[in-house]
């Protein structure tokens, strides 16, 4: 069953999107599998179809979710992501990718679970192109490209002992189970991480599939783990018994150890050809976006029949520990009285971490470094790393970091009180520094969200990550001409509301849409409250006659560079650069 009155929604916004000359790629946007499950995504009836109760999840930690929260304002920051280890999570995604591998005896209305949820995920997302298609407006003018699911994740597969934690598993926040500790949690036993008093993570016997109009096989009993049913572990005499520690350790067809890099170049690769088919059966012109797992290998597709000259590779990138302890350094800590200096704020350092994920240190110790303009290299060696890496595992096409940003809300919120937003214009600069030196191809901005406030955020499990908040309605920007704490040079705030009417009008249409759905008035200006705008507003190159070799913007001194390589086959070609009037006033 589709939801023809949101996709009517979707192609109006389409449209107004065209109107302000916006390009859209379709991005089928998932954290951690699902609203119920503690992120954004898969629809309620997938959980069930998996034999699992998500009423039940709240006791039993099989996820967190931030709504059912004792306090949700208490909620910790970032809590959320451990989900990904969690057992609703890391069920959902086995039984995604590998469900026919891995529980063969999980048969919904005559297939595999795999099957069952795969399917119907291609034919909503195929059924969505089909209604953009006869739209007759949309397709290639707007709509330019099809990405696939967001940040996949591949579950259970590939752990090689679940009774400890993967080395790979760097995230532990709260309680942090091992897999097979969720799996006795989950059915109702106590250890010494969590007490589920009884409660189960599954659906009881009394459940009835009749709901959903499906059938679910006989050999697959609800009121019991569809883990231990296929024998990963035996629950006898209320004891819990590990019997296959490294079930999930390997292929149990082809006997291939399972790592990250293995689960990429198989069961994800599966999963996207049919996906990329079903999407191009429809637009067959249209870009495939394709993204594999976060920060992990990318597939081996170079020189291969997927080698798709069509295709661009999405990438996303985060700075961990910003985006975690939601801290940024204090470049200039003389700026402030000594007792508002917060110890926790004035953090010196940060951490390589693709350097540490691809293995070129021996510790985290290792990977640290101190100092901004180290940190600021850092990151834009790890980019570039990824760009690098990129070209030769997947071959020669673009890279587009399809999410990049920064938390609004650092140092417990202090700008929200003090009107002080240094040390955002500080990690976001020196993220469009690490993209600037990266040579990828382009980025999109995590997020942009009308309903944001100090508060709730961007009403999202305590993230705070939008360009724009309703309660930020004034530009954070000097008064009168000077200079920003980070040093860049401003105009006064009278010019810069003039020159948010004009070059911000391309978001007037989502401003617009998202604070009120009456699509009538055409005439409602946009509201001040762009965040740190100093550093996401800057100059690039638009067109370059042939080779653009670098490109960069020094916020402190206010100066873009740029260098290429002229064609001298069209000496007169001219290349085209936006400069932004928020730096570079006319005149």
């Amino acid at each position: 069953m589709y939801d023809e009155e949101w996709i009517d929604f979707t192609i109006e916004i389409l449209r107004v999107a065209k109107e302000y000359g916006f390009y859209i790629f379709m991005d089928p946007h998932q954290d951690v599998w699902s609203r119920l499950s503690g992120g954004s995504g898969a629809p309620t009836w997938t959980l069930y179809a998996a034999g699992l109760n998500p009423k039940s999840f709240k006791d039993t930690q099989a996820a967190i979710v931030h709504n059912k929260w004792d306090n949700p304002a208490e909620f910790p920051k970032m809590l959320w992501c451990t989900n990904y280890t969690r057992l609703a999570c890391q069920t959902m995604f086995t039984l995604f990718w590998a469900g026919r591998d891995f529980a063969p005896k999980a048969i919904i209305d005559g297939v595999n679970i795999q099957d069952y949820l795969q399917r119907h995920f291609i034919a909503a997302c195929k059924y969505l192109a089909q209604r953009i298609q006869t739209a007759g407006d949309l397709e290639g003018d707007v709509v330019i490209g099809w990405e696939s699911m967001n940040e996949p994740n591949k579950g259970l597969i590939g752990i090689q002992d679940i009774s400890s934690i993967p080395s790979e598993q760097h995230l532990q926040l709260g309680t942090s189970p091992t897999a097979f500790q969720a799996m006795v949690i989950g059915s109702g036993l106590s250890c010494e991480v969590i007490d589920p008093k009884g409660e189960q993570a599954w659906l009881s016997t009394e459940y009835d599939d009749c709901q959903y109009g499906w059938h679910r096989d006989q050999g697959w009993r609800l009121g019991e783990c569809l883990w231990a049913q296929h024998g990963v572990w035996d629950l006898s005499q209320s004891k819990a018994t590990l019997l296959q520690k490294d079930y999930f350790s390997s292929n149990p067809i082809t006997g291939e150890t399972l790592d990250y890099e293995a689960f990429t170049n198989s069961y994800f690769l599966n999963h996207y050809r049919a996906y990329k088919d079903a999407i191009r059966s429809v637009c067959g012109s249209t870009i495939m976006f394709c993204q594999p797992p976060v920060m992990e290998l990318p597939p081996s597709l170079k020189g291969t029949a997927d080698d798709d000259p069509n295709m661009v590779h999405a990438a996303h990138f985060y700075d961990g520990l910003t985006l975690l302890t939601k801290h940024w350094l204090v470049a200039k800590p003389h700026l402030f009285a000594i007792h508002d200096i917060d110890p926790n704020r004035n953090r010196l350092y940060n951490l390589d971490i693709i350097g540490l994920l691809r293995g070129k240190y021996l510790g985290p110790p290792f990977a640290i470094k101190i100092g901004e303009t180290l940190i600021r290299k850092s990151l834009r060696r790890q980019l570039k790393f990824l760009r690098e890496e990129s070209l030769e595992h997947m071959g020669d096409h673009p890279l587009i970091f399809t999410e990049i940003g920064i938390p609004y809300d650092m140092d417990d919120k202090r700008a929200y009180k003090a009107g002080d937003y240094s040390s955002q214009i500080g990690a976001m600069d020196a993220n469009h520094f690490a993209l600037e030196g990266s040579t990828a191809n382009g980025f999109a901005l995590w997020a942009y969200v009308a309903e944001n406030d100090h508060q709730w955020g961007d009403q999202w499990n305590g993230e705070d990550l939008s360009i724009y908040s309703q309660d930020d309605l004034e530009l954070p920007v000097r008064a009168s001409s000077g200079s920003t704490e980070s040093g860049s040079t401003v105009c006064s705030k009278d010019h810069l509301i003039n020159i948010e009417e004009e070059k911000f009008g391309s978001l007037k249409a989502l401003i617009r849409l998202c604070i009120s759905l009456d699509f009538s008035q055409a005439t409602m200006q946009p509201r001040r409250g762009y965040r740190a705008v100093e550093a996401w507003l800057r100059p690039a190159p638009v067109y370059m006659n042939r080779r653009l070799e670098s490109y960069t913007f020094d916020l402190k001194e206010c100066t873009f560079t740029v260098r290429l390589i002229a064609n001298q086959a069209m000496p007169h070609a001219p290349s085209e650069i936006y400069l932004p009037e928020f730096h570079f006033p006319m005149g």
